[in-house]
């Protein structure tokens, strides 16, 4: 059974509400975590989503720039479009970001996207209000944008 799948089985038996949870599932080699600060029938709030696979234990900074192109591709979907900001090649990390972020009167607010040698991906919300650091943020999402983004991270590493 698909990640997406077992975490739409997983919710299904769940409470709704706005108590902290996380929930983890597991399915040929990859392992999704969800850290739900909220959830609803129709969406649920993330303060961060993981998928961690055993296929990119050793990959190079060129597969892992080209994961972060793919994805960017993909992800059309979210609040703002996601483009790679930053590769460093020496810690095999490539940084993904909102471009534009969003921009309100007290700041703004952009997804970032972290892709790492050993497996993991991970996307969480950030906001950076004027003259303050920046703060994670919950990532509000419908459910069908949940599953999709499921679907799209587990395409790209194959």
């Amino acid at each position: 059974m698909s990640l997406s799948m077992q975490l739409q089985n997983t919710l299904s038996g769940r409470a709704t509400g706005a108590t902290p949870f996380t929930i983890e599932v597991e399915e040929a080699g990859q392992k999704l975590s969800c850290e739900f600060v909220a959830l609803d029938s129709l969406s649920c709030a993330l303060d961060q989503f993981a998928l961690t696979t055993n296929k990119l234990a050793d990959a190079t900074p060129q597969r892992l720039k080209k994961l972060a192109e793919q994805l960017s591709a993909r992800l059309t979907y979210l609040l703002e479009p996601i483009r790679p900001i930053e590769a460093d090649d020496e810690q095999c990390v490539v940084q993904m970001r909102s471009n534009p972020p969003q921009r309100g009167e007290d700041g703004a607010s952009y997804y970032e996207l972290v892709i790492r040698r050993g497996g993991e991906l991970s996307l969480c919300r950030w906001q950076k209000s004027k003259g303050d650091e920046r703060r994670r943020v919950p990532a509000n999402l419908t459910r069908e944008v949940l599953w999709r983004l499921i679907e799209d991270f587990s395409a790209v590493v194959g």
